[in-house]
């Protein structure tokens, strides 16, 4: 739970403004648990999770990992758990800051939420 807590005051620090936000995840037991819900509660974050069992729910996470497990997952080895955290941080920072996508007309999703909700 300690790294889930440290992703969210990561998240914190970066996007100061968060009442109205609607947070998506599936019903993973990090996303149950008191704590996890009690900060986003805090920062006025809205919890919303996808009903059991129905994956078009939260299709958008859905799409990240499948392009994340044949982009880095599975096209890399890794000997420990240190160089796959490593490894993911960076490739999260490309995929939200570098890596385009057409559907976000060429932007990355960074540029694309910058352009049209100013975040």
């Amino acid at each position: 739970m300690q790294m889930i807590s440290e992703m969210l005051d990561k998240a914190f620090e970066k996007v100061k403004d968060t009442k109205g936000i609607i947070f998506h995840s599936d019903q993973g037991w990090q996303y149950q648990h008191y704590g996890y819900r009690k900060s986003l509660e805090e920062h006025g974050i809205l919890q919303s999770m996808s009903r059991k069992g129905n994956c078009l729910d939260n299709a958008m996470a859905e799409n990240f990992f499948e392009i994340m497990k044949s982009e880095l997952l599975y096209a890399e080895k890794f000997e420990t758990a240190e160089e796959f955290i490593k490894a993911l941080e960076e490739y999260i920072d490309y995929y939200n800051n570098k890596r385009i996508k057409n559907k976000l007309n060429g932007k990355s999703p960074v540029q694309y939420r910058t352009l049209t909700h100013g975040i």
